[in-house]
């Protein structure tokens, strides 16, 4: 008789994430770990720990928080950085602070450290981290004025102010990298574990 698959748990409330893993085709539910990201981040700087180091611990640490809760599940983490430089950015708190941030980035070269983490019973079973570069074009205030007004405040659940997966492609001249990374989830390594682990079919 063949065994149960392994239940999947996503540590996340990114709606985008979840999109990302039903379109392809995962069974699993979601559960956001209660984490304060703030505290973990700053100790992150102290530490002097790089982006994905710091995106590497924060996936972790959600998995294993749900893992908890959930022993016999496997639980995915993942969490994303965006660095310009030595600066990090969160997501924007309101719409004039999504503003500022475009302002900043237009013209520039930032990275987005994404990491993931699959936990089961506590226990690491893999990790994957993805660097995607991106390039915003010299675009006018105007037009940062209209894509606001356009994108309201679904913008505000995404660090950067924008959602390369609607009007925020604009944005850019040049993007270099996993696309689906830069959505916030290195899923081709992902669904490749959970083939090799018996979750998904081969």
């Amino acid at each position: 008789m063949a065994s149960t698959p392994e239940r999947i748990i996503l540590a996340s409330a990114s709606i985008v994430r979840a999109a990302l893993l039903r379109a392809a085709g995962v069974d699993f539910t979601v559960e956001p770990a209660a984490i304060d990201e703030h505290r973990l981040k700053q100790g992150a700087r102290r530490d002097g720990d790089s982006a994905v180091e710091c995106a590497a611990a924060l996936a972790a640490a959600k998995a294993r928080c749900v893992s908890n809760q959930h022993p016999e599940a496997l639980v995915v983490g993942a969490d994303q950085i965006l660095a310009l430089g030595s600066e990090w950015f969160d997501k924007p708190g309101d719409l004039a602070e999504a503003s500022a941030q475009l302002r900043v980035l237009r013209g520039r070269t930032h990275r987005l450290a994404t990491a993931a983490c699959v936990v089961h019973g506590g226990v690491p079973l893999w990790r994957a981290t993805s660097i995607p570069e991106l390039t915003m074009r010299r675009f006018s205030d105007a037009f940062i004025e209209a894509y606001i007004a356009a994108e309201g405040e679904a913008l505000l659940g995404s660090v950067g102010a924008y959602r390369l997966e609607g009007r925020g492609v604009q944005l850019f001249s040049r993007i270099i990298g996993d696309h689906f990374a830069v959505l916030g989830l290195p899923l081709i390594e992902l669904l490749g574990f959970l083939r090799e682990r018996g979750v998904l079919s081969v």
